[in-house]
């Protein structure tokens, strides 16, 4: 879903708040949980699901699979999410 089908998604279901005030609250929630994965922080959203940040070991070399040239690939952080168990029942129904 795009982001403005989530904005036209919620207009029908909140009438009242016009498109700019939702625009809005979704960059304020998008903002707060990048912040919150950037210091290394968890997301938890009960009933959905978890976002969390894992740290990726570097490699003292890898292949690029065009050239075949090795090359070296550095440690870095990765964003993961899991899923709740509600969200898997609804998704596996």
């Amino acid at each position: 879903m795009s982001r403005a089908r989530l904005i036209n998604h919620l207009k029908k279901d909140n009438p009242k708040i016009n498109n700019s005030e939702i625009e809005n609250i979704i960059e304020i929630f998008c903002n707060a949980i990048e912040e919150t994965l950037k210091d290394g922080g968890r997301v938890e959203l009960r009933g959905f699901g978890a976002f969390f940040v894992k740290k990726i070991k570097e490699k003292h070399s890898g292949r690029n699979p065009r050239t075949g040239k090795l090359i070296y690939i550095p440690e870095r952080n990765k964003v993961r999410f899991k899923a709740s168990k509600k969200l898997k029942e609804i998704i596996n129904k």
